[in-house]
């Protein structure tokens, strides 16, 4: 027994926050508990090991209407936390009144993305665009849906604001670098996605509008402007900033400035594009353990080219799409090129079938193929899908199939 514990000791615990708050020993996931006990582990976590005061920790968890045994509630929190981190319960610390987590370097995943975005400023100051675009990619791919996800609290919904806004800032950056790079047909899809996410998010328009330009769209560059100046005038009252007007000045002067860099390209390695489309898997996630485990290891036989298919029947309801989302997110690891999700909404009262077109389409967008390179007919979308697909190990997560077929 003392050998196992010594063993558990020396690995490390990590977190993660930008998704759901999970805690980690090795390849084991420990159970953190209920959504309020997440959220105590949550705000210690992104204090950076400072101690949070009891008074501090019950308004950032409850605010202004906090239970009366709220303080209470907090040591059964801590402790039940202890007994999750088990030889490592001394992470977390009692004292001054207050509560602190204090961990190696590395365990964090939002300080490992803090780490990543400052060397690749760096780099990007340097010069080497290049490798400043890898480093953001490294630090986006931490990323596993919504920060915090589930987690209540006046704290916690602040600090999901402050990490999604700074999740869009690292994004548009990315972004900047792929034009500078002469990924700018690439960006066009990604970047009119973001655009209809974030209507009023004026950098994503000029971002836009510079890899449509590159992209031989010059027509289309000038109707983002149009559509951004009526939108704002009508949301807000306001006309777009200078930096969106000066652009489309010299988009219509065909600033001769505003070409791609001729050298960008060739010195640019090919982008590898890993997506990560499962939705958020559920926080607590219980049962149904035979299934999970036997779908589990029917993924992980894929070995080369065989490949390695699972379905799921039921009545709409039972939880098909809850028990495959969570063994798609366990299974990761075993897909590191990419996980791909469709909804083919051919359940419900009313089914519409998704398109195989349609869909082939999104997938082959998702992995980094350029719009103008992807065909019409659907056999030749399906031919160029394999093709993508070869060497890589990728997981295709197909939701709400009508049929087999």
């Amino acid at each position: 027994m003392t050998g196992e514990k010594d063993r558990a000791r020396g690995q490390q615990l990590r977190f993660t926050l930008l998704g759901p708050v999970r805690a980690w020993r090795g390849d084991e996931q420990l159970n953190t508990g209920s959504p309020q006990q997440k959220a105590l582990l949550a705000a210690l976590l992104l204090r950076g090991g400072r101690t949070v005061t009891a008074p501090e920790l019950v308004d950032g968890l409850w605010g202004d209407d906090p239970p009366d045994a709220a303080v209470a509630a907090l040591r059964t929190y801590a402790s039940r936390l202890r007994k999750a981190f088990g030889p490592d319960a001394d992470v977390l610390v009692s004292e001054s009144g207050g509560y602190a987590v204090r961990i190696g370097v590395g365990a964090l995943d939002t300080e490992v993305a803090e780490r990543l975005a400052a060397e690749a400023e760096k780099a990007q100051q340097s010069g080497d665009r290049t490798r400043a675009r890898e480093l953001l990619v490294e630090a986006l791919e931490l990323w596993d849906g919504e920060p915090l996800a589930s987690v209540p609290g006046p704290y916690a919904e602040s600090q999901r604001n402050r990490l999604g806004e700074w999740h869009l800032v690292l994004i548009e950056t990315r972004l900047d670098l792929d034009l500078s790079t002469g990924f700018h047909a690439e960006a066009v899809s990604e970047l009119t996605a973001l655009t209809a996410q974030h209507p009023l998010r004026e950098r994503l328009r000029e971002l836009l509008m510079l890899a449509l330009y590159r992209s031989g769209r010059q027509a289309e560059a000038l109707a983002v402007y149009a559509d951004t100046r009526k939108l704002l005038a009508e949301e807000l009252g306001v006309d777009p900033r200078p930096e969106l007007s000066e652009l489309q000045q010299r988009i219509l002067q065909a600033d001769a400035d505003l070409a791609a860099p001729v050298e960008a390209r060739s010195q640019a390695a090919p982008a590898i594009v890993r997506p990560a489309q499962l939705p958020a898997t559920v926080p607590d996630f219980t049962g149904r353990t035979a299934f999970v485990n036997e779908l589990g290891e029917q993924l992980a036989t894929a070995e080369g080219r065989v490949m390695a298919v699972s379905a799921m029947a039921g009545i709409g309801g039972v939880g098909k799409t809850t028990l495959a989302v969570h063994v798609a997110h366990r299974a990761r690891p075993l897909f590191p090129d990419g996980q791909l999700y469709v909804d083919l909404q051919g359940a419900g009262p009313n089914p519409v079938a998704a398109e195989p077109e349609a869909v082939l389409g999104a997938f082959l967008r998702a992995l980094g193929t350029a719009e103008s390179a992807i065909p019409d007919g659907l056999d030749e979308r399906a031919a160029l899908f394999r093709s993508t697909l070869d060497g890589r190990r990728v997981l295709v997560l197909l939701d709400n199939a009508r049929d087999a077929a």
